[in-house]
């Protein structure tokens, strides 16, 4: 199995700003959240494009992101405001999911599409601000679904709920838990409710899992911020660490920080100053899905390396 060091990693684009999602797509353009308030799209030509709203929203930070058949972008907002956003090309920004089941959703960390169409939302906690819910234990998140029969929670209790993604059968809705320290699924019913939840796996000291991808062989890769940390699990649930960029004594500390509840975003921001600037996402893409594109809380460029696995089609890969 493929293991990875840092020089083993290279970097395309330039000057953004919290790429903290990364999306690909079959013609090589590369979709990535921008903190500046929108979207930036690196073209396969190396050409870049950034997408404004031309009414810029007090205080919007976007997070997770999907891209929509017509190339719309919907955008979780991490902002005050919270709620889920479309972005078209042309900069024209308006609000798309301000609630569900009659509240008012918070600061939302991700959004995602999948084959039915179908959206799914995740909200790490009710907690603000936010950084007040990374404790140990602390488990007030929850998944939101949203379809032709409307918006509703599925899924709560969970510890810090981050990147939410169906699975290639389009039975199974994944989810990293950041805080828990582990990844999930539900098994999907035909009304898209939920079943209980199963621990997919569990992860060592200083390992919180933010985004992730599927490959084509069962298996998920997730990154870990604060550690810069590419695990593999595979379908059996072993894991396998790829990549790390990390200082072993920072580690301890971060993971001694956490278990002593003295754990704040200061500590996961460590990871900024590493080369691979606090990872937080991760997608394959290139004509045979085999580049992996690495999304980052604290980076101006995507991290990228070849894998010997392909990655699992995405929803989105054609549009």
């Amino acid at each position: 199995m493929l293991s990875l060091k840092p020089d083993d990693v290279q970097f395309i684009g330039r000057d953004l700003v919290r790429p903290e999602c990364v999306l690909t797509t079959r013609s090589g353009d590369l979709f990535t959240s921008d903190g500046r308030g929108g979207v930036s799209v690196v073209r396969a030509d190396g050409t870049q494009e950034l997408i404004l709203p031309d009414d810029a929203l007090d205080g919007f930070l976007p997070n997770g992101i999907a891209l929509m058949p017509n190339r719309d972008v919907l955008i979780a907002n991490l902002g005050a405001a919270g709620g889920v956003w479309r972005l078209r090309p042309d900069g024209a920004l308006s609000l798309e999911i301000a609630e569900a089941d009659g509240l008012t959703l918070p600061p939302i960390n991700f959004v995602g599409l999948d084959g039915q169409g179908r959206l799914w939302i995740t909200v790490s906690t009710r907690v603000i601000p936010r950084q007040d819910a990374f404790h140990k234990g602390h488990a007030d998140g929850f998944i939101v679904i949203h379809d032709d029969a409307g918006t509703r929670i599925v899924a709560e209790g969970l510890g810090f709920t981050n990147e939410a993604i169906v699975d290639p059968s389009g039975e199974w809705l994944y989810v990293n838990e950041t805080i828990a320290q582990r990844t999930s699924r539900f098994q999907i019913r035909p009304d898209a409710s939920l079943g209980p939840r199963e621990t997919v796996a569990e992860y060592g000291p200083a390992t919180f899992p933010d985004g992730f991808a599927h490959d084509s062989e069962g298996g998920v890769w997730i990154v870990s911020v604060g550690s810069n940390r590419v695990i593999r699990v595979s379908r059996s649930g072993e894991t396998h660490l790829v990549l790390e960029d990390c200082e072993p004594a920072a580690m301890d500390a971060l993971q001694a920080a956490f278990d002593q509840g003295r754990f704040d975003r200061d500590m996961i921001d460590i990871a900024n100053r590493r080369p691979l600037a606090n990872l937080s996402s991760i997608a394959f893409g290139g004509p045979d899905l085999k580049t992996v594109y690495m999304g980052s809380l604290g980076g101006e460029r995507i991290a990228t390396f070849r894998s010997p696995i392909a990655g699992a089609v995405p929803v989105h890969w054609n549009f």
